[in-house]
């Protein structure tokens, strides 16, 4: 099998590419990873080397491209369909492949307010009504997966899933920005930031240099 090669950008702002890279690490599947640091003279440049679409993360699998986070982690899981990175009951799947995709479409008022930085140091902003319906929301569906079908392990299906990927980044904002949750929501959030392939993404976050000044929102 060709390898599968990676495309995202910076660990410290790059939401989506989280998504996909931590898919991949949790499913323990090999794969090449390639940075392309956002917000540059060049970053378009470099990105179109890669992705028609222009955006990362991207998914280069021999001559095959496969762009947007969840049609990469889509492909995934055909192409190694015994990692069961989707839930195995179709009820469990239906939900999952729904609350994943209420994510892609969704929770504009919490992404726009409190964007993707690991590194920035943790402290509240002032929290408008319609970010704190998204956190309500976002609270109730994580609630919802973990008491239906939560209870063989710590993630919303148990086992770590597509639908975990798609909120890592959500965890990181509420964990960012001090948002209030409940006790059970914090316990799901430690979960994800507990995993080794969160703390290696977030290591290496830590690292970069590159300032997105459109997501240092201070």
């Amino acid at each position: 099998m060709s390898a599968l090669h990676l495309v995202i950008g910076n660990k410290n702002y790059s939401s989506w590419s989280l998504r996909p890279w931590m898919a991949l690490s949790m499913a323990g599947i090999p794969f090449q990873e390639t940075v392309i640091p956002l917000d540059t003279p060049d970053t378009a440049a470099q990105i179109a080397e890669h992705s028609g679409a222009g955006r990362v993360p991207v998914l280069h699998h021999g001559r095959l491209a496969i762009w947007e986070s969840l049609a990469i982690m889509e492909y995934l899981a055909e192409l190694f369909p015994e990692k069961n990175l989707w839930p195995k009951t179709i009820a469990a799947r239906a939900m999952a492949r729904s609350v994943a995709n209420e994510m892609h479409a969704g929770f504009s008022a919490l992404r726009n307010a409190c964007p993707m930085n690991i590194r920035r140091p943790k402290k509240p902003v002032p929290f408008s009504a319609a970010v704190l319906k998204d956190v309500a929301r976002i609270e109730g569906l994580w609630r919802d997966c973990r008491t239906k079908f939560g209870k063989g392990g710590k993630f919303l299906f148990g086992k770590f899933s597509i639908a975990d990927a798609m909120y890592a980044p959500v965890v990181t904002r509420f964990d960012t920005f001090v948002i209030p949750v409940a006790d059970d929501t914090r316990s799901y959030m430690d979960a994800v930031m507990n995993t080794a392939a969160f703390q290696s993404w977030r290591e290496a976050a830590l690292k970069e240099t590159w300032i997105v000044p459109a997501d240092e929102v201070d």
